[in-house]
Protein backbone atom coordinates (compact mmCIF):
# COMPACT_ATOMS: atom_id res chain seq x y z
CA UNK A 1 0.00 0.00 0.00
CA UNK A 2 3.00 1.98 0.76
CA UNK A 3 4.32 1.84 -2.92
CA UNK A 4 0.89 2.91 -4.29
CA UNK A 5 0.54 6.04 -2.05
CA UNK A 6 3.75 6.75 -2.79
CA UNK A 7 3.37 6.70 -6.76
CA UNK A 8 0.23 8.56 -6.21
CA UNK A 9 2.08 11.51 -4.28
CA UNK A 10 4.91 11.48 -7.03
CA UNK A 11 2.34 11.70 -9.94
CA UNK A 12 1.05 14.77 -8.04
CA UNK A 13 4.28 16.04 -7.09
CA UNK A 14 5.03 15.92 -10.90
CA UNK A 15 2.23 17.35 -11.94
CA UNK A 16 2.99 20.73 -9.95
CA UNK A 17 6.18 21.05 -11.53
CA UNK A 18 4.86 20.51 -15.04
CA UNK A 19 2.80 23.55 -14.33
CA UNK A 20 5.69 26.03 -13.80
CA UNK A 21 6.43 26.83 -17.14
CA UNK A 22 9.64 28.23 -16.30
CA UNK A 23 11.41 25.09 -15.37
CA UNK A 24 10.86 23.52 -19.02
CA UNK A 25 9.69 20.09 -17.45
CA UNK A 26 6.64 18.45 -19.56
CA UNK A 27 4.85 15.47 -19.11
CA UNK A 28 3.55 14.53 -22.80
CA UNK A 29 0.46 12.03 -22.42
CA UNK A 30 0.02 9.25 -24.82
CA UNK A 31 -3.04 10.39 -26.40
CA UNK A 32 -2.72 14.17 -26.42
CA UNK A 33 -5.88 16.03 -25.19
CA UNK A 34 -7.46 13.83 -22.52
CA UNK A 35 -7.59 14.29 -19.29
CA UNK A 36 -7.26 10.16 -18.34
CA UNK A 37 -4.76 9.79 -20.79
CA UNK A 38 -2.12 12.69 -18.58
CA UNK A 39 -3.83 11.02 -15.50
CA UNK A 40 -2.30 7.77 -16.13
CA UNK A 41 0.78 8.88 -18.44
CA UNK A 42 1.47 10.35 -14.72
CA UNK A 43 0.79 7.49 -12.60
CA UNK A 44 3.15 6.10 -15.21
CA UNK A 45 6.13 8.34 -14.67
CA UNK A 46 5.50 8.67 -11.00
CA UNK A 47 5.96 5.03 -10.71
CA UNK A 48 9.35 4.61 -12.93
CA UNK A 49 10.16 7.53 -11.02
CA UNK A 50 9.51 5.85 -7.61
CA UNK A 51 11.37 2.66 -8.67
CA UNK A 52 14.54 4.46 -10.38
CA UNK A 53 14.57 6.64 -6.93
CA UNK A 54 14.14 3.22 -4.86
CA UNK A 55 17.19 1.10 -6.64
CA UNK A 56 19.10 3.50 -7.93
CA UNK A 57 18.76 6.36 -5.80
CA UNK A 58 19.41 4.03 -2.54
CA UNK A 59 23.12 2.94 -4.67
CA UNK A 60 23.31 6.51 -5.30
CA UNK A 61 22.52 7.67 -2.19
CA UNK A 62 24.83 5.28 -0.45
CA UNK A 63 28.03 5.38 -2.55
CA UNK A 64 27.75 9.40 -2.15
CA UNK A 65 27.68 9.41 1.81
CA UNK A 66 31.05 11.18 2.56
CA UNK A 67 29.40 14.04 -0.31
CA UNK A 68 26.82 14.52 1.85
CA UNK A 69 28.78 15.10 4.92
CA UNK A 70 31.09 17.36 3.34
CA UNK A 71 28.47 19.57 1.35
CA UNK A 72 26.07 19.37 4.46
CA UNK A 73 23.38 17.58 1.95
CA UNK A 74 23.34 19.88 -0.39
CA UNK A 75 24.50 17.21 -3.06
CA UNK A 76 21.05 15.56 -2.18
CA UNK A 77 20.14 18.26 -4.45
CA UNK A 78 22.13 17.41 -7.44
CA UNK A 79 21.25 13.44 -6.91
CA UNK A 80 17.61 13.49 -6.96
CA UNK A 81 18.08 16.42 -9.76
CA UNK A 82 19.94 13.53 -11.37
CA UNK A 83 17.32 10.60 -10.75
CA UNK A 84 14.40 13.00 -11.89
CA UNK A 85 16.54 13.28 -15.07
CA UNK A 86 17.46 9.19 -15.41
CA UNK A 87 13.51 8.99 -15.10
CA UNK A 88 13.37 11.11 -18.42
CA UNK A 89 16.03 9.48 -20.28
CA UNK A 90 13.96 5.72 -19.64
CA UNK A 91 10.63 7.15 -20.58
CA UNK A 92 12.22 8.81 -23.93
CA UNK A 93 12.22 5.76 -26.07
CA UNK A 94 8.35 5.92 -25.37
CA UNK A 95 6.11 8.67 -27.55
CA UNK A 96 5.14 9.63 -24.17
CA UNK A 97 6.36 10.25 -20.85
CA UNK A 98 8.44 12.82 -19.05
CA UNK A 99 10.85 15.46 -20.70
CA UNK A 100 13.52 17.67 -18.70
CA UNK A 101 14.63 19.94 -21.11
CA UNK A 102 17.27 21.55 -18.98
CA UNK A 103 19.09 20.08 -16.25
CA UNK A 104 20.63 22.64 -14.33
CA UNK A 105 17.38 24.39 -13.94
CA UNK A 106 14.88 22.12 -15.01
CA UNK A 107 16.06 19.27 -13.09
CA UNK A 108 17.28 20.30 -10.09
CA UNK A 109 14.75 22.74 -9.10
CA UNK A 110 12.13 21.02 -10.19
CA UNK A 111 13.68 17.65 -7.99
CA UNK A 112 13.79 20.54 -5.06
CA UNK A 113 10.09 20.63 -5.63
CA UNK A 114 8.75 17.34 -6.13
CA UNK A 115 10.76 16.50 -2.69
CA UNK A 116 9.00 19.30 -0.62
CA UNK A 117 5.97 17.95 -2.01
CA UNK A 118 6.79 14.41 -1.02
CA UNK A 119 8.04 15.88 2.30
CA UNK A 120 4.09 17.70 3.07
CA UNK A 121 2.79 14.85 2.22
CA UNK A 122 4.33 12.14 4.19
CA UNK A 123 3.34 14.69 6.94
CA UNK A 124 0.05 14.73 6.26
CA UNK A 125 -0.25 10.93 5.47
CA UNK A 126 1.68 9.55 8.30
CA UNK A 127 0.45 6.70 9.85
CA UNK A 128 -0.48 8.13 13.61
CA UNK A 129 1.21 6.22 16.70
CA UNK A 130 -1.78 5.48 18.96
CA UNK A 131 -1.08 5.73 23.12
CA UNK A 132 -2.79 3.55 24.79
Amino acid sequence: MGFLIRVVVNAFAIWVVTLIPALQVFVIPFAPGETLQLILTLLLVAAIFAIVNTIIGTVIKVLAFPLYILTLGLIGLLINGFLLWLTAWFTQWWSFGLRVEEFWWGGIIAALIITVINWIAGIILRPRRRED
